[in-house]
């Protein structure tokens, strides 16, 4: 494997590591779907569209991955999302 070869793998290895953290959000019984569609489209910047089936995936499977990237970015929308009252950690 040449150098160049080498540096571009260590780039991939870089900017995957970037993006392996996620905010999962779990079902519970007390929030309305408006209510987490809405704050999904206002926190992680979803469409209506993802915003809707990310709560129905949370409503039947339990939790969903609603956002990925690096931990600095994640932290305050896991932070608004929690201040909104839904159930969310970061992974």
């Amino acid at each position: 494997m040449s150098t160049k070869e080498k540096v571009r793998e260590k780039v991939r290895e870089k900017e995957a590591a970037v993006f392996n953290n996620e905010i999962i959000m779990y079902n519970d019984d007390v929030n309305t779907f408006d209510h987490v569609i809405d704050t999904l489209m206002r926190v992680c910047d979803h469409t209506a569209e993802q915003a809707e089936q990310c709560s129905l995936i949370v409503h039947y499977n339990g939790k969903c991955t609603v956002k990925t990237g690096p931990i600095e970015k994640l932290k305050p929308q896991c932070t608004q999302l929690l201040e909104a009252g839904l159930s969310a950690e970061i992974v």
